[in-house]
């Protein structure tokens, strides 16, 4: 029934921010498109603090970065001159594809202060025909995202088609990407019309297959099967998967089809030909010290 069980593992995305990490994983790299997940917060942190959880300007190519917010509120600054504050419920959409840079910020401190902050951030990698096109950006409100109740059940649709929704969001490539809470003793089922499905346990705990599985812990499903969710306590999780892509190669904020893409892109970034955010340049992160290749597990992987 279940294909993997993936345990958050801790990482660093900034001088004082540290997530847990889900993909990629050693033995698993990818579900459907999605080929990194990270769950930050929440954060509690005094204001002179701040600065140092910021993500400084950084690079990507051949994805499109998912952010989505349980609480607070995150600045996104990028290379298109992009600036938007997203909210709890939004979305923010971001297509690098042939090269984007961009910056993430926590500039309300009342946030922090408060224990607010927490967010999960997505990557879905592209088609091979779209791993080139021009970078894009666009934040999706609430009322853009399908919502659907039962008994015991709340569920947003965030991108894709799953249980008869569709979402608004534009996606590159056939997948689903669900938040979902269950009130405790609520049982659920996954979508069938995706060939690969994973559940992201955010809070609380489900049970499948007579195990349970408590938070930070992303239960991957063998296609063909029809697993049973039952939520033990009230339980918040994220549903992520669709239809695989092909072999991807990742190395730090870089995904391709393709080897040399990505030795590209590193002289590209060291070069400077991918700019900085026009209201966000007086800093960046440099390429790290390349002592990998892209086929290798890649090293620690900035959001």
């Amino acid at each position: 029934m279940l294909d993997i069980v993936i345990a958050a593992r801790k990482a660093s995305i900034s001088a004082n921010l540290a997530v847990n990490r889900i993909l990629p994983f050693r033995m698993r790299r990818m579900v459907g498109p999605f080929i990194f997940m990270d769950h930050a917060g929440p954060v509690q942190a005094p204001p002179s603090e701040a600065r140092e959880l910021d993500v400084l300007p950084h690079p990507h190519i051949g994805l499109s970065t998912v952010s989505y917010l349980f609480g607070g509120a995150v600045t996104h600054r990028d290379s298109l001159g992009v600036e938007q504050v997203i909210k709890p419920g939004e979305v923010n959409w971001m297509t690098a594809g042939s090269g984007i840079s961009h910056s993430e910020r926590f500039e309300d401190p009342s946030v922090l202060a408060g224990g607010q902050l927490e967010m999960i951030q997505t990557w879905v990698a592209l088609p091979e025909k779209d791993e080139e096109t021009p970078p894009s950006f666009h934040n999706y409100s609430p009322d853009q995202l399908p919502v659907f109740t039962d008994t015991g059940l709340w569920m947003r649709l965030i991108a894709g088609n799953a249980y008869g929704l569709q979402s608004q969001v534009h996606t590159h490539s056939p997948m689903f990407y669900l938040h979902v809470v269950l009130d405790a003793g609520t049982r659920f089922g996954l979508p069938k019309e995706h060939s690969e499905r994973g559940v992201y346990v955010a809070k609380g705990s489900v049970e499948a297959g007579g195990h349970t599985y408590g938070q930070g812990n992303l239960l991957v499903f063998s296609k063909g099967v029809d697993p049973l969710i039952v939520a033990r306590e009230e339980a918040t999780l994220m549903l992520l998967g669709g239809e695989p892509l092909g072999n991807r190669y990742i190395w730090w904020n870089f995904v391709s089809s393709r080897k040399e893409r990505i030795e590209q892109a590193k002289e590209d970034w060291k070069q400077g030909r991918i700019l900085l955010p026009p209201t966000d340049n007086d800093t960046f992160i440099p390429l790290p010290e390349d002592k990998s290749r892209p086929s290798d597990p890649p090293p620690e992987v900035l959001s």
